[in-house]
């Protein structure tokens, strides 16, 4: 006779079931526990532990300040149209709850740079190094920025301004999506509106398609168009690579510079 080791015997129970069709540890009943532990005291405790570890979570509650998305930017709206200065601004959108990006960023970031300058930069959303300190542009991206605001004379702490069209990071570093940035969008309105920059530098595809409506960043970069704030309000713009698209895919640069001169040429004529 052979004999089976207790492991082959489960294995093969399980290939049965398997075969059988079964697929869920369940009964056709719910079984009372308790009922055990009366029978077999001594194994309480082991059952018990086991109760509470197998059984399903009770479902959170609905969140009472769950807002919709439409919600979300009449309120934004309303916000933005209520300040009257920069600082007013920051601390509405700092104070503001109504973008769910919030909930897992460590920070959020508004701005960097000189409110009121003639430049103002506008990106996509803050990454790791921006989410931890808490302004935008301070990795290896915009290092890379800095170095080349400075080829045409132009340093955030004199005259320039840094900012993005979301201001908590999305997990993961993703794309944000439309509506984040519907919610976002009158306060970035409300920024451009205020601190009313003579020219926008738009760096990347989805401030692009966030301010303008317009995809493709291969074929609009490089090309002026204008900006119109809720307010009515027209400012020109100039769209160009982020980059941290030029940090990977360097040939870029050329483009890039190209989009700077012309950007150079347009503050100084204006």
């Amino acid at each position: 006779m052979v004999e089976v080791s207790e492991v082959e015997a489960a294995r093969a129970l399980l290939r049965w079931y398997a075969e059988m069709g079964v697929d869920e540890a369940v009964g056709p009943a719910p079984a009372d526990l308790y009922s055990w532990t009366r029978l077999d005291p001594a194994a309480a405790p082991r059952l018990e532990s086991v109760r509470k570890a197998d059984a399903p979570a009770a479902p959170a509650p609905p969140d009472p300040e769950s807002i919709s998305t439409d919600e979300a930017i009449k309120a934004a709206e309303a916000l933005a149209a209520a300040c009257d200065s920069y600082e007013a601004l920051e601390a509405a959108v700092k104070a503001f709850e109504g973008c769910p990006l919030k909930t897992g960023a460590k920070n959020t970031v508004f701005a960097d740079g000189t409110p009121g300058a003639d430049l103002l930069v506008i990106g996509e959303a803050p990454g790791r190094d921006e989410d931890q300190i808490g302004k935008p542009f301070v990795g290896r991206a915009g290092q890379l920025l800095d170095r080349m605001l400075a080829a045409i004379g132009r340093d955030r702490t004199s005259n320039t301004l840094i900012s993005n069209v979301i201001f908590w990071r999305p997990p993961a570093n993703r794309t944000p999506t439309a509506l984040e940035t519907a919610v976002c969008r009158p306060f970035v309105d409300r920024l451009i509106e205020i601190t009313d920059p003579k020219a926008v530098l738009i760096a990347g595809g989805a401030p692009l398609q966030a301010l303008l409506g317009i995809t493709g960043i291969m074929r609009a970069r490089g090309v002026w168009r204008e900006i119109e704030t809720a307010g009515g309000k027209r400012y020109p713009a100039l769209p160009t690579y982020h980059p941290a698209f030029l940090l990977r895919q360097p040939a870029g640069k050329r483009l890039a510079w190209a989009d700077l001169q012309s950007l150079d040429r347009r503050l100084k004529e204006h």
